[in-house]
């Protein structure tokens, strides 16, 4: 999402006559596009604020600096208290303020407007920088709704994007139609709770994929995946729709977070881990091959070792082809930031490296069994350790390397999947798909 809105952002910039500076530090405007999600991610965006700031500040150079994004959204007005070098702070809902700043920038003046105001949050009509994308033109994002209604106990994601808003469905089909035009093959849904997309008229996610196929086939889209997915929104429907068009990728991202029924109850996820089950075995039974990878996160307050024995075992059920794995980390302003029943971070750590280990094992387990497989793949870029092959990626997120010409880059391919080389598929030959 983040990539989304900087590609967004950054047509603003073109279509008002600005062009990309090859170094921040002779830029007019730096422009910090911040997240919240991970507190990791507020330390590296105050580390980039202190840079430009210190630049300002140091050099005395009158370039406009302005800090957009959730982080932005969180802090407000306090990012200025901490950095008087910052010029504008810009949250998710003011975005639409960016082109009277641009404007403001050209002419040396400041632009007035009032940060704390309750914006509305609007979409822009298309998500697709090339530049920004270094060379990806023939993938895109494409935001279908903002926000969270979830509120789930460790997430800030609500407060720093709001509650939900879903973009109508002939705007989402009139961007795929136009990054088609610019060449691009695959589209990837997002939105911080995707599935729960739904309009007032009780047009649902299931309602909109169904509508975007016609969009799809009558250009040169020809994969759809979609991100990320809360399981409590996922519908039969949905299912049934997925599997009755051969657009959308035989992979899902199907964040579990937890294996136990306490803990998951205490996140506030609003599923048990008999629903999250038997859910993987109606999407198995309608798409027969699909992969699934997720999100676990350990050491959630209060966890206990037959919590974690039960994740583990959860893991060994359902074999995701690959995990992202945490650990727990209080966020202020979070409802799980004043439970009790902490974990160490000793024990955090080790209980996080029993799941790291047994993911590691079920992904090599399942990658093996796919030598021998022929796959239409698409030919994502040249591979860093050898500039005589392409980089491809399967339908199932799958990635293969295998020898080819750079012309090849951004056209759908066929291959065997011949060995293995730690994550990543070896392959001998390749041919295009006639289109």
């Amino acid at each position: 999402m983040n990539s989304a809105e900087s590609a967004a952002l950054s047509l603003v910039c073109k279509e008002l006559g600005w062009e990309k500076s090859l170094d921040g530090l002779d830029a007019d405007l730096v422009l910090l596009n911040t997240c919240s999600v991970r507190i990791t991610a507020e330390k590296r965006a105050f580390g980039r604020i202190a840079h430009y700031a210190g630049i300002k500040k140091k050099q005395k150079r009158n370039f406009t600096l302005v800090v957009a994004g959730c982080m932005a959204q969180r802090l407000g007005g306090k990012l200025q208290e901490q950095f008087p070098q910052v010029d504008y702070v810009m949250g998710t809902s003011s975005r639409q303020m960016f082109p009277l700043i641009l404007r403001a920038a050209e002419n040396g003046e400041k632009a007035i407007f009032n940060i704390e105001e309750k914006a509305v949050f609007s979409f822009s009509d298309s998500h697709h920088d090339v530049d920004l994308e270094q060379g990806m033109s023939f993938r895109s994002f494409i935001p279908i709704m903002h926000g969270c209604d979830n509120f789930c106990s460790y997430c800030i994601v609500p407060y720093v994007r709001g509650r939900e808003v879903s973009r109508s469905p002939e705007n989402i089909a009139d961007e795929i139609r136009l990054v088609a035009e610019r060449g691009v093959r695959e589209i990837t849904l997002l939105g911080q709770n995707v599935n729960n997309y739904r309009r007032e008229d009780g047009f649902d996610f299931a309602a909109l994929l169904k509508y975007i196929v016609p969009a799809a086939a009558g250009s040169g889209v020809k994969w759809i995946r979609f991100l990320s997915a809360n399981p409590v929104n996922f519908s039969s429907k949905t299912i049934e729709v997925l599997a009755e068009n051969k657009v959308f990728c035989r992979h899902l991202h199907l964040p579990v977070q937890h294996g136990s029924d306490n803990v998951l109850k205490a996140m506030n996820r609003g599923y048990t881990r008999d629903r999250f089950l038997q859910l993987v075995r109606e999407i198995r039974a309608a798409m027969p091959g699909i992969t699934l990878s997720t999100d676990i996160l350990i050491g959630f307050p209060g966890e206990t070792e037959e919590d974690v024995a039960m994740t583990l075992h959860l893991m060994e059920e359902i074999k995701f082809i690959y995990s992202f794995m945490y650990h727990f980390n209080p966020r202020e302003g979070t409802k799980a930031f004043d439970l009790p029943g902490r974990i160490g971070e000793d024990e955090k750590k080790e209980r996080l490296s029993r799941v790291i280990k047994l993911q590691k094992k079920h992904t090599t387990e399942l990658l093996k069994s796919r030598i021998g497989s022929t796959e239409i793949v698409l030919i994502e870029g040249i591979s860093r350790k050898n500039a005589d092959e392409l980089i491809t990626r399967t339908e199932k997120d799958e990635m293969a390397v295998v020898p080819g010409p750079k012309s090849m880059i951004g056209s759908f391919g066929v291959l065997t999947l011949s060995s293995l080389k730690g994550n990543t598929f070896r392959a001998k030959e390749l041919s295009l798909v006639k289109s």
